[in-house]
């Protein structure tokens, strides 16, 4: 009985051990993404195109739903394209804030998602305030996550058929 006993003890004991170091990595792997969301941050206000892309996993993997058309963009470069041509819209800086964001993160696959503001000045003079929804999907490759999909979107008033950009949280 005794060494039934010390047995499950060690084998609780075992499994204890096991969980506690993934439960730092889930940790430090929601604290790595969030780092790449702020870096991704601060490029974004400077309209730092190279500083934008970063955090994309360059090539074919990289899928993106963004607000204006196409349907999807597929690949790095057509996703870089997309971000060159909003920044063309803007003068000045660009602030972005995203107040709530969640990140969960699995061993090799993580997502964020969120509400996020977007405001500045286009070049036109018009000042341009919105929020928009967001889900960016991550993919850890050799020890480092990079971001593999973005969906951006806004609600749509389905009776008229348009976008509506006026909501806030």
């Amino acid at each position: 009985m005794k060494k039934f006993l010390a047995f499950s003890v060690l084998a609780v004991a075992s499994v204890c051990l096991l969980w506690i170091p993934r439960a730092r990595t889930a940790a430090s792997d929601e604290a790595e993404i969030r780092q790449l969301l702020d870096r991704w941050a601060k490029a974004f206000r400077a309209r730092d195109l190279n500083g934008i892309m970063s955090i994309y996993e360059p090539g074919q993997a990289l899928v993106a739903y963004d607000i204006v058309p196409p349907l999807q963009y597929s690949g790095f470069d057509a996703y870089k394209k997309d971000y060159q041509e909003f920044l063309d819209q803007f003068q000045g800086p660009i602030e972005v804030e995203y107040p709530d964001v969640k990140i969960f993160a699995g061993d090799t696959i993580a997502f964020s998602r969120g509400l996020e503001r977007i405001s500045g000045t286009m070049k036109n003079g018009q000042k341009s305030d919105i929020w928009v929804r967001f889900t960016e999907c991550y993919r850890k490759t050799n020890g480092h996550w990079l971001a593999i999909h973005d969906h951006v979107s806004v609600p749509a008033d389905l009776d008229s058929g348009k976008a509506v950009l006026n909501l806030k949280p």
